[in-house]
C-alpha cells in the first residue's frame, strides 16, 4: 500500500490523528483539512489556566472562548472533539518556570516550555493512548524526510516560520508529529478557513503569552512570587551607583527605557543600558550599546536534532524569533554548546533560546538550547 499524504503507510480512513485545537484560524483549517482528506480525525483542546478568568479576554488562548471555538469548530466538522484540563501541569511545567527565570536575572521564553512539556510531551502521550497514528498542530514548520529519518525545517513562509519556538522537539516525538500547514502562508489558511465555512476564519491572531495579559509579565512574576519584587542599586559597569529600582523583574539585558538615570557623572552622558542582571546583590548593571555585544555563548539544556559532528560546526543560528539569520561556528563542551558569532550579537539575554539552523540554506533546525548566564 502506498504512503499516505502524512506519510503512513495506512489508508487515511484507517489512519487516526489527533489534532492540537486550541480555538485559532491555523489548528482549525488543520482540522478541517485532515477531515477533507478522509482521516479519523479527534480534536483535543487542553485547557491550560482558569477558564474563567479568560473568558473574552483578546489575545487568550486554551482558554475561555477559545475552548468554546475550537468546540464549535469540531461540531462543524463533525469530528469528536474533548477537553482536557492541562492547568495545574501548566501551572508547574510553565508558569512557575517562566517566574523563576525572571528571578534569576533571564528572559525567558514561555511558548518553548509550553511546546516542549504540556503539548509534544503530556499531549503527545495521551494522543498515543488514544490509538492516534500521528499528531497534527497548526504549527508553520515542516517535516521533511531525510536520508536518516524526519527533519524538522523552517516553514516555506519566512513571515510565519515558528520554528524558533519548536526546536525543544525531539527525534521520537518529531517521528510522530505532523505539521499540515508548513508550505502555507496565513493568507492561505484564512482562505482556507473561509472554504470551510469555519467561524474562526477572521479570529485575530494572539499577540501576548497567553497567561499575561496585556503583555504585563511583572505583575504576573509579582503575582506568583512576590519575594522578586524587592528594590536594589542601578550601577555602571565599574560598580558607581547611578540610582535605584524597584525590582530587577522589570529588567531585561539590551533595555534602555526604564532606567530614568537623568544627569549622571563620568559616563558622558552617553544612552546606557541594561548589560547585565545581578540577582543576588538585587543590582542592575548599566553601560553603553557597544559593551551589549557577545562573540560567544554558551547554551544548556541542548536539544540536537542533526548529525552527529566532531570539532567545530558552521551554522547560522538566531537569538530572538523574529531575527534574521546569523553565521556562527558552533562545538561542544561536555554537556553544553558553544556558540561564536562572526561578529559580535548586540543585546542577548540569559534564558532566551539560541536556535541553530543548518548553514548552507538555514532551512533545517539542526538543535538548539537556553543562554547560560554570563560572568
Amino acid at each position: 500500500m502506498a504512503r499516505n499524504s502524512l506519510d503512513i503507510d495506512k489508508a487515511p480512513g484507517d489512519t487516526r490523528v489527533v489534532v492540537a485545537m486550541s480555538g485559532g484560524v491555523d489548528s482549525s483549517v488543520t482540522a478541517a483539512v485532515l477531515r477533507e482528506q478522509g482521516y479519523d480525525v479527534v480534536g483535543i483542546t487542553l485547557q491550560l489556566y482558569d477558564h474563567g478568568a479568560a473568558v473574552g479576554r483578546k489575545g487568550a488562548c486554551c482558554a475561555g472562548q477559545d475552548i468554546h471555538d475550537a468546540r464549535e469548530v469540531a461540531g462543524r466538522l463533525g469530528i469528536p472533539h474533548y477537553v482536557l484540563d492541562y492547568e495545574s501541569r501548566f501551572r508547574n511545567e510553565v508558569m512557575d518556570a517562566f517566574a523563576d527565570s525572571y528571578v534569576r536575572g533571564e528572559t525567558p521564553v514561555p511558548c518553548i516550555a509550553c511546546n516542549r512539556t504540556v503539548k509534544f510531551r503530556d499531549l503527545l502521550a495521551t494522543a498515543r493512548e488514544l490509538g492516534a497514528d500521528a499528531l497534527a498542530t497548526g504549527h508553520y514548520v515542516r517535516r521533511v524526510m531525510g536520508e536518516a529519518g524526519p527533519e524538522l525545517h523552517r516553514g516555506s513562509d519566512p513571515a510565519r516560520d515558528q520554528s524558533y519556538f519548536l526546536f525543544g522537539t525531539t527525534a521520537a516525538q518529531l517521528d510522530f508529529l505532523r505539521f499540515p500547514l508548513g508550505d502555507l502562508s496565513k493568507t492561505e489558511t484564512r482562505a482556507l478557513a473561509e472554504k470551510f465555512d469555519l467561524a474562526v476564519a477572521d479570529k485575530p491572531d494572539s499577540q501576548d503569552i497567553c497567561f499575561v495579559p496585556g503583555g504585563d509579565y511583572r505583575a504576573v512574576v509579582q503575582k506568583l512570587r512576590p519575594e522578586a519584587n524587592e528594590p536594589g542599586e542601578i550601577v555602571d559597569m565599574a560598580g558607581r551607583v547611578l540610582g535605584q529600582h524597584d525590582g530587577i523583574i522589570g529588567f531585561t539585558v539590551g533595555q534602555r527605557r526604564g532606567l530614568a538615570l537623568g544627569e549622571r557623572t563620568g559616563t558622558g552622558n552617553e544612552p546606557l543600558y541594561v548589560v547585565r542582571l545581578e540577582p543576588e546583590t538585587r543590582r542592575v548593571i548599566a553601560g553603553p550599546r557597544h559593551a551589549l555585544g557577545r562573540s560567544e555563548i554558551v547554551l544548556y539544556d541542548v536539544n540536537w536534532l542533526g548529525p552527529d559532528f566532531v570539532g567545530s560546526l558552521p551554522a547560522q543560528v538566531r537569538v530572538r524569533s523574529s531575527q534574521t539569520l546569523r553565521p556562527a561556528d558552533i562545538s561542544r563542551q561536555e554537556t553544553t554548546l558553544v556558540v561564536r558569532f562572526s561578529e559580535p550579537e548586540i543585546g542577548i539575554s540569559p534564558g532566551q533560546a539560541c536556535v541553530i539552523y543548518d548553514h548552507v540554506t538555514g532551512s533545517r533546525i539542526l538543535g538548539g538550547g537556553f543562554i547560560r548566564r554570563f560572568v
